[in-house]
């Protein structure tokens, strides 16, 4: 996973896990901002996705559920890897550190404060004993997966590292950064190898093909193929309209997928110039990709909070991949012409609004006016949350979209968010009271 600039996005009041149901098996819904991160277990039955919401979710693919909601960043999450035991993940995000969980726990395992700014890449070593990390200070790292301990930094770029991924033989490390070149370092010494130049603007992704060339995709919309042992670049592709975001190579090595800011998905041969598959996505930017392990789907993490999974083979979308995140069913049920509604559409996944709904990845909005913050049951709160003094009125809450969480609630996690017409927070004000009034 790599490179992400800050987003301005109308999220949701605070951090949520939304109710799937089974239909929905092949489209994971339930965060409650865009998705950066994605990762599938060596089993190929669960998934682990990072987002924009704060929130690390366990999912099983199979069902299309989620299993456990995890949280511990302080900050957008931006990268994971499931280690090799199919029983632990790592993930890092904008605060800077490189959470370790173990699958069955709801608190961290470990926690390593890993770079002075934000972690944007994780990438397992092929033995599955190290992870890099990429980050926003201008280094990268390796970290053993045993104790979290620091290996090796590695510090040369002049700007924001976005990516850093390990040779096939595990003896090489490839980092790519802003500054648009790639480096290459022994990881015997630490020392560089090589610069690799080409990319006119920002390198964002880098993925090895089993036979040793590296793939670089970057914001000048091209996907690059070098030969490291000479530096030397030996092909390259206009991949997307705009930025090349992510790239996942197949489990076989006969092909790779690349994603966009253009928010396609595409499908490539490694040989070959031109996709075999082109996959619209709906949901803008495209920031992470994934193979499940038998290469048969491909999952994207978009910009929308969705994540889609597609037939690697066939490009066809799988289940209702195509359609809308899910909504609760108040909102469900509301006339097509109720602004309100509409406008809840986008906290939906995260918050219930009545008496059963019980707390999602937000807590439950049934119930709001007139009670203080930071006060349901159950409901992991931010200490901002819980030592604030605010009391959830029409005008505190219309204060929290147009002055914005930052300002209103500071040191809390809520995601950015402003509503600036006054008539879109009128409605939006107005149907949260009618739905959520005991």
């Amino acid at each position: 996973m790599v490179f992400r600039p800050v987003l301005s996005v109308l999220s949701v009041l605070i951090l949520g896990l939304s109710a799937l149901s089974s239909a929905a098996y092949a489209q994971l819904s339930g965060h409650g901002g865009p998705v950066r991160g994605v990762a599938v277990a060596p089993d190929g039955q669960r998934a682990v996705t990072t987002s924009f919401d704060y929130s690390v979710i366990l999912w099983s693919l199979d069902r299309g559920e989620a299993n456990a909601i995890l949280h511990g960043h302080e900050a957008a999450v931006n990268a994971v890897v499931v280690l090799p035991d199919g029983q632990r993940a790592a993930t890092a995000g904008d605060d800077g550190k490189l959470i370790f969980w173990r699958f069955g726990d709801t608190q961290p395992a470990r926690v390593v404060e890993a770079h002075a700014g934000r972690i944007v890449a994780l990438t397992l070593s092929p033995d599955g004993k190290v992870i890099a990390s990429a980050g926003w200070d201008g280094s990268a790292a390796l970290w053993s997966t045993a104790d979290g301990s620091l290996i090796q930094r590695f510090e040369g770029h002049q700007s924001n590292v976005n990516d850093a991924v390990f040779s096939p033989d595990g003896t090489m490390l490839a980092t790519a950064a802003y500054d648009g070149i790639i480096r290459l370092w022994n990881l015997a010494d630490g020392r560089l190898l090589r610069e690799m130049t080409g990319h006119e603007f920002s390198v964002n992704a880098l993925a090895y093909l089993p036979d040793g060339a590296l793939l670089s995709g970057g914001s000048d919309e091209t996907v690059r193929r070098w030969n490291t042992a000479t530096g030397e670049e030996t092909s390259r592709r206009i991949a997307h309209k705009g930025p090349v975001l992510d790239i996942a190579v197949a489990p076989d090595g006969k092909g790779f997928a690349s994603g966009g800011i253009d928010g396609m998905v595409r499908l490539w041969k490694a040989g070959e110039e031109k996709p075999v598959h082109a996959l619209a996505g709906r949901g803008g930017p495209v920031w992470a990709l994934a193979y499940t392990p038998d290469g048969k789907r491909v999952l994207a993490a978009g910009n929308d909070s969705v994540v889609r999974l597609w037939d690697a083979a066939t490009g066809q979308p799988l289940g209702d991949s195509g359609g809308e995140p899910v909504e609760t069913a108040a909102v469900t049920a509301a006339a097509p012409q109720d602004k309100g509604a509409a406008i809840f559409r986008r906290c939906g996944p995260c918050h219930t609004v009545t008496a059963d709904g019980g707390n999602r990845a937000g807590p439950t909005l049934h119930g709001i006016f007139g009670r203080k913050a930071g006060t349901v049951e159950g409901y992991p709160y931010s200490p901002a949350l819980l030592d604030s003094d605010i009391v959830w009125t029409a005008e505190t809450i219309g204060d929290l979209f147009t002055k914005g969480p930052d300002v209103v609630t500071p040191g809390s996690k809520m995601p950015l968010q402003k509503l600036v017409r006054q008539e879109d927070r009128d409605a939006l004000i107005a149907y949260l009271r009618q739905v959520t009034t005991p």
